[in-house]
This record gives structure tokens, C-alpha cells and sequence, in this order.
């Protein structure tokens, strides 16, 4: 039945015959609770009729319905009684501004706890550091209970109420969240809730017959169901394993297990597991995260006959995890990553699902066009598909702990005369370092040799080629590198979004090959650039001429300077024609203010004519706040080899 009509008098049927209870059931809570339960009814209202309708369109044909509505209404209330003062206080504040991340002082940084400080308690010690880099956002990567051994770095959950023991306990992330609350540093976890670890009680108890525990994965008897749905899914991980079924021997039965075996997906068609994970993300809410990244999104909701990835469901599961959050923590926001389709990945952006979402195409194409000198498909793809809605806001990046996929469309290649595959294999060869003018070295990762993907591994600078100049001590290569390097951390700090460092890319790492001699690594190219911090930006420091200190100056000028900025808050950014197939520029503005940021992707110098300076409405006088000098435009724009200018009218 396509008429909905009937869902806001039965969710509001619903809601009056379930609170009774639940206010019987928690009065003395309630009641001590009192200045803001008020809130939080309006808030339930609000959006109960929504939830409802994301519910029943889930799980409405089970005969078990009203006791799934009972059970999520049940873990709102507990959530929001449990949640502590300090983080009601912080939902008011953000209900006051709900677009506080699309400020241009917004600047993020993300990092492996045991490689930077080796424990929660001694990452305290770093966050004048992290203030100092202008930091308002700390991701911190998986961090949870894994097993021992090989975990998928950290992302095979075995208990998301357990911090591994070896960097530290829940309460000590509580305390630090609350630290860098004060500091004004927001806190961002992953929430790995495509899949847990084989080892995660409830696995266990799947694997011991638990029959309610099975019906939480995908579990079959019957091979040839396995096979039928094999048929149309593409392989995550193909030169570790094919397919994405394991066979467990306890059980005698095969477990879905899209990613690693030892990881098994979640069965989201049981609203047990929707109210189970809706409990982990809440409790998590309430150690005081503010941001969770969605890890592997598209992957949540299987259906035969189709690919298994970015199912209509899977857009339900998320929404109706927003609306809980909107009702019990609404301070928490959502990340989504979503390495798939530029279609795809910019249907997982909105309000009402994730308001943040990493940006994996401009990513992607500022290492094509470093690699080709042009930027006529960045320019392209950005302007025709950076475009999402202004209560959202992507996270761009350069590197991260995963690899580089070439996840452009391939029609928009076609559009200007480019060959995708041919092109996806040139910039494989061009960043392992294979084709003969490349400066990268890069690393391979996940080969499939049915179609030849391939994905790349390695640190922002080593791909932007100062591994390899530092090597030949060449001086004018290491010139070059660095300015690649600042010319990509420019743009991350200047286009529509928020800016997101990999910590370690700020002062110039390079990539860590002692992962070979790892046994538990060594399948694993991504721990390339998985690095041990190896250096810190100490005031006592004899030498500051070093090329990591010049990296962190230059880094630490941009971020202050983008901060300054009121043009650079929220996402708004147009593309501009440069008339320039090198030069890739955008106009940032809001607030009044214009900046436009005009890149040279060539090591050749570069001009921009008077002409095209006049279409997109920059005239003389002008200043380049970059280098803060004045320039004179009759001419043009003249940029040497990679050179960025940030341009704005004198006044």
C-alpha cells in the first residue's frame, strides 16, 4: 500500500499506548530528570511519526511489529536518562546551531591512538599540539575491543562497549572527550555496524546453536543460496580471498562475510539487530562523540539478484539511526563512507541521514590531475557533481588510513575523450612508480585479475614524490614535491567542505615499510601509511629549517588563514573556467566576502588570461592572500609550476 497517510495517526496511536508504560517503568527517573524530559517528549513527537514510518516500511510485515516499536522507544528513554549533563547541556547548544560544522574554523585531524601517542592517557599530552595545529575535530581511528592478531586494523569489532586494552578503557575515552570538549575539539569514532568481528559475544553465541544469535548474520545451510546470491557481488579484498561467504566448521553452515572472514555482516532484516546497534551507537553518544563515521554503508542490506550495495534499505537503516539521535543525543551527527559510485555516494548526503560525509571523488582526482598536469575531469566531476545540500558538508582529504580507489564515473572520462580503463591503468602504473616520468612510490593494493583493479597505498608525500627526490638528493625535485604537496593541502583547506589530515601528512611522513616484517601485516599494503609518529613540532627544537618544519609552518599559515575567512564557511564552492586546461580554479563566497582560489597542476609556469579573469569577475586590483602580495592582472594571472593563489579585491 503506497498511501501513507494513515502512518502519523497510528504513530501517534502507538506512542500513547507505549509511554504510559515506559513512565511507569522509569518514573523515579524521570522525575529526577525532570527540567528536561519536557525536551525531550517534543523532540519524540517530533519525530516518532518518521521513525515510525522507516520502522514499518523495515519490519512492519512481522507479527512481532509493536514490540520492535516498544523496544526502540524503550532505548531512546534509557539513552536519554542516561545520558550526562554535560552532554544534554552540548545537544542544547547544537539544537541552537545545528550548522556549527560548516564554520571555516572547522578543522579536522584523524589518527591511529597506539601509532601516535600508544594510549588514550598519553594522548593527552598531545592536545596542545592539536590546538596549536587549530584542530576543532579529532577522529580517532578503531579503537575498540578486536581480537589479537589480524583484525582489519582495527575494524573487526569484538566489543563496542570495550576499548582495546591495550590503549586504554571506555572511562578514559569519556575523560578525554570531555577534555577536548573543553578545548573545543569535537571527538569522531567509527562505528563499524556493517559487521562485527567473529569473536563478538554474539557470534559466539551463533556459532555455540543460539538460534536468536544465528538470526543475527546471514547465515545458510543451503550452498547453492549462497552461490545464487555470489553470482551478482564483486569481490572487497580479491587477492586475500574470493567471494564473500566463509565456511564456519562449528556451525557447518556458511556466514556472509563481505569484507574479511573473520568479519561477519550484520542481518539488518532482523530489527533485533537494528535495536541492538541502535543501543551501541547511543551508549557511544553518550561517552561524549559527537561525530560517527558510517563505515561501509552500502553494504547493510543484501537482496537477491542485485549487487548487495546501496539497497534502498540501507538509506532506511541510517535515516531512522538519525531520528534516535535527533530524539536521545542530539549533539551526535553522522559521517558516511561510502567508497562507491559518485551517483551513489551523494545519496547517503542529507539532513535527515548523514550530514557529513567524506569526499572520495575530489580526492581521487587531485592525484589524477597531479599525475596527468591537467584538470579537465576534476574540473568537470566538481562542477557538476560537488554540489549537495547546504545543511550537509563533505570532509576532504588527501590520504587516510585506507587506499586510493579510481572511483570516477567512467561516462564523464568518455565526455572528454578519455579511456577510463585505459586511464585507471595509467595512474596505477604512474603511482607505483611503473610509468617512466612518475615520481611516486606508491604501493599496490587488492589486484584482481579478473578485471584488472587495482588501488594504491602510500603516504601524501611519498605519492607526491619527496620520498623519491629525498632518495636521489636532488634539490630542484625536492623543491617540486614540496610544492605539490602544499599546492594538494591548499586545496583540502580552501574548497566547499571541511578539511581532514591525516596526522603525519602535516609535517611530511613518508612511507613505513616495516610492515613487511610483520607476519600479521605483510598482506597488507595500507600499513605503508599506517606510520608510528616519528616527529613532533618542539618549540626547543635547534634546527626549524628542517623539511618538516617547513611542511608545519606552511600548514599551521594555511589553517590560520583559512580560519579568517568568513567566505570559506559552509560548502558553497563554484568551479570557475580558467581557460587553462592546466589551471583549475573555484569561487568561494558567503557573508559578503569573494575569495577565489586559482591551482597550477603543472610543473611548467602557467597563465590565466585577462579575458577569462573578467568572466569569472576577478579585476585589478587584487591581492593573493597567500603570499600576501598585491598583483597586477592587465596581463593575466601568471602561477609558476604548482603554484595556488587565494585572490580577493583590494579594498
Amino acid at each position: 500500500m503506497n498511501d501513507l497517510s494513515w502512518i502519523p495517526e497510528q504513530a501517534a496511536r502507538s506512542l500513547r499506548r507505549l509511554m504510559p508504560r515506559l513512565q511507569a517503568r522509569y518514573g523515579p527517573h524521570i522525575d529526577g530528570a525532570a527540567p528536561g524530559w519536557h525536551n525531550f517528549n517534543q523532540r519524540l513527537e517530533r519525530y516518532w511519526p518518521q521513525l515510525f514510518e522507516y520502522l514499518h516500511a523495515l519490519y512492519g510485515w512481522q507479527y512481532d511489529f509493536f514490540y520492535t516499536l516498544e523496544q526502540v522507544l524503550e532505548t531512546l528513554v534509557q539513552s536519554w536518562l542516561s545520558r550526562p549533563v554535560d552532554l544534554k547541556a552540548l545537544d542544547d547548544q547544537r539544537l541552537a546551531d545545528p550548522q556549527w560544522f560548516a564554520s571555516q574554523e572547522m578543522v579536522g585531524g584523524v589518527l591511529y591512538v597506539d601509532l601516535f601517542s600508544d594510549n588514550l592517557a598519553r594522548l593527552h599530552e598531545h592536545i596542545p599540539y592539536f590546538r596549536k595545529m587549530g584542530l576543532t575535530y579529532l577522529h580517532l581511528m578503531p579503537l575498540f575491543a578486536v581480537p589479537h592478531g589480524d583484525n582489519d586494523g582495527g575494524y573487526a569489532v569484538s566489543d563496542y562497549r570495550a576499548v582495546n586494552p591495550d590503549i586504554g578503557t571506555m572511562q578514559e575515552l569519556g575523560q578525554l572527550a570531555r577534555v577536548l570538549r573543553r578545548e573545543g575539539i569535537s571527538l569522531a569514532l567509527d562505528f563499524v555496524f556493517n559487521h562485527t568481528s567473529d569473536q563478538h559475544l554474539w557470534a559466539q553465541r551463533a556459532k555455540a546453536g543460539d538460534a536468536d544469535h544465528q538470526s543475527f548474520y546471514h547465515i545458510f545451510s543451503d550452498r547453492s543460496l549462497v552461490a545464487r546470491y555470489q553470482r551478482h557481488l564483486r569481490d572487497i579484498f580479491p587477492s586475500v580471498r574470493r567471494g564473500s561467504f566463509t565456511f564456519n566448521e562449528e556451525m557447518q553452515r556458511w556466514v556472509w562475510t563481505t569484507f574479511n572472514s573473520f568479519q561477519w555482516d550484520l542481518n539488518y532484516g532482523n530489527p533485533q539487530v537494528l535495536r541492538a546497534m541502535a543501543e551501541e551507537m547511543l551508549f557511544l553518544a553518550n561517552q561524549g562523540v559527537e561525530i560517527l563515521r558510517l563505515d561501509a554503508v552500502a553494504f547493510i542490506w543484501k537482496r537477491m539478484g542485485t549487487d548487495c550495495e546501496n539497497q534502498p534499505e540501507a538509506h532506511r537503516i541510517i535515516q531512522a539511526f538519525n531520528l534516535m539521535a535527533r530524539i536521545a543525543t542530539p549533539a551526535l551527527l553522522f559521517k558516511s563512507e561510502a567508497i562507491v559510485h559518485p551517483d551513489e555516494v551523494v545519496r547517503y548526503i542529507a539532513e535527515d541521514e548523514c550530514q557529513l560525509s567524506y569526499n572520495p571523488l575530489l580526492m581521487a582526482l587531485l592525484w589524477e590531475a597531479l599525475a596527468t598536469g591537467e584538470v579537465s575531469l576534476l574540473a568537470r566531476c566538481m562542477r557538476q557533481r560537488a554540489h549537495i545540500p547546504r545543511a550537509c558538508s563533505w570532509v576532504n582529504y588527501l590520504r587516510c588510513h585506507d587506499d586510493i580507489g579510481w572511483t570516477f564515473d567512467d561516462n564523464d572520462a568518455r565526455q572528454i575523450g578519455i579511456d577510463p580503463k585505459g586511464h585507471r591503468r595509467f595512474l596505477n602504473d604512474f603511482y607505483t612508480g611503473r610509468y617512466p616520468e612518475s615520481f611516486a612510490r606508491g604501493v599496490p593494493f587488492q589486484f584482481n585479475p579478473d578485471n584488472g583493479d587495482l588501488r594504491i597505498s602510500g603516504t601524501l608525500a611519498s605519492l607526491a614524490g619527496l620520498e623519491d627526490a629525498l632518495e636521489k638528493q636532488d634539490d630542484n625535485l625536492i623543491q617540486m614535491a614540496v610544492r605539490r604537496i602544499n599546492l594538494l593541502r591548499s586545496i583540502i583547506l580552501s574548497i566547499g567542505g571541511m578539511p581532514l589530515i591525516y596526522l603525519g601528512d602535516e609535517w611530511g611522513m613518508m612511507n613505513d615499510y616495516t610492515y613487511l616484517s610483520d607476519p600479521t601485516k605483510v598482506a597488507d599494503s595500507r600499513w605503508v601509511h599506517r606510520c608510528r609518529r616519528r616527529w613532533q613540532a618542539r618549540e626547543d627544537l635547534d634546527d626549524q629549517d628542517t623539511i618538516e618544519w617547513r611542511f608545519f609552518n606552511e600548514m599551521i599559515k594555511l589553517i590560520s588563514l583559512r580560519k579568517q575567512l568568513p567566505a570559506f564557511r559552509n560548502g558553497g564552492m563554484q568551479v570557475v573556467e580558467t581557460g587553462n586546461v592546466h589551471l583549475f580554479g573555484y569561487l568561494r563566497a558567503g557573508n559578503g566576502d569573494k575569495v577565489w582560489v586559482i591551482n597550477n597542476f603543472s610543473r611548467h609556469a602557467q597563465q590565466m588570461d585577462p579575458k577569462h579573469l573578467a568572466a569569472v569577475g576577478i579585476n585589478n586590483p587584487c591581492n593573493d592572500l597567500v603570499s600576501q602580495v598585491e598583483l597586477s592582472l592587465d596581463d593575466g594571472l601568471a602561477l609558476s609550476g604548482y603554484q595556488f593563489v587565494w585572490l580577493v579585491h583590494r579594498r
